[in-house]
This record gives C-alpha cells, structure tokens and sequence, in this order.
C-alpha cells in the first residue's frame, strides 16, 4: 500500500463515529425545545428543535372583547410572528448541533472529504 492510500478501516471507523454523532446531534435537537414570540410576550410558540410546534400561548390582554374581528385578525399575525421566531431559533439551534458535522463530511455535499470523491 503506498502512502497516500486510504485505510479503507480507518475511514469506515471514522463514518461510524461521524453517524453516531449525527444521530446523537438528532436526538438532542428532538429533545430540545425553544420558544419565539410576538407582540411584546403577548404570543409564545414553542418548538422543539426540529421546528415541529409544541405549545402556543396567547395571553389574555390580547384579547380586546369590544372588536372580536381586530382582535382575531391581530392575534393570527401574532400566531404567525411567534411561531416564524421560534422556528428561525430551531434553525440556529440545528445549525449549532448538526453545523460541525456537515463540515466534517466536506461542508453540505456530504463526501467532499473523502478521496475519490
């Protein structure tokens, strides 16, 4: 074998790391939750860090019982702000745990580190 030839092991032992750690990565952004909100605190979504949407808060004070129709008109744009902040958070976050370990496999083409690829 010259030097400059691949340890076929090695690199398989190296993708198993990387899928471990990928799959863990996963798991911790399933499991973790992050909130977005609008109107000042008025809306909250929470999302876990997949962006899937857990839980939507609407405080009372933005109801306004003497015009219904500003008021669901307001608190759909509300609902709309709170959960687009939550999941642009879910994005940083999936960026921050999954970020590292597009790098390591050649930065988002997935094999650009690889020889022969």
């Amino acid at each position: 074998m010259n030097p400059g030839d691949v340890n076929l092991q090695q690199l398989l032992e190296q993708a198993q790391l990387m899928q471990q750690q990928l799959v863990s990565a996963q798991q911790e952004l399933n499991d973790a939750e992050v909130q977005g909100s609008a109107g000042g605190g008025l809306v909250v979504a929470t999302v876990n860090g997949g962006g899937e949407l857990l839980e939507l808060e609407i405080s009372a004070e933005a109801i306004d019982p003497g015009d219904p129709q500003e008021t669901a008109d307001t608190i759909a744009d509300l609902v709309i702000a709170a959960i687009r902040d939550a999941v642009r958070a879910a994005a940083d976050l999936q960026q921050e745990k999954l970020g590292p370990l597009a790098q390591g496999l050649g930065g988002g083409g997935g094999l650009g580190q690889l020889p022969g690829f």
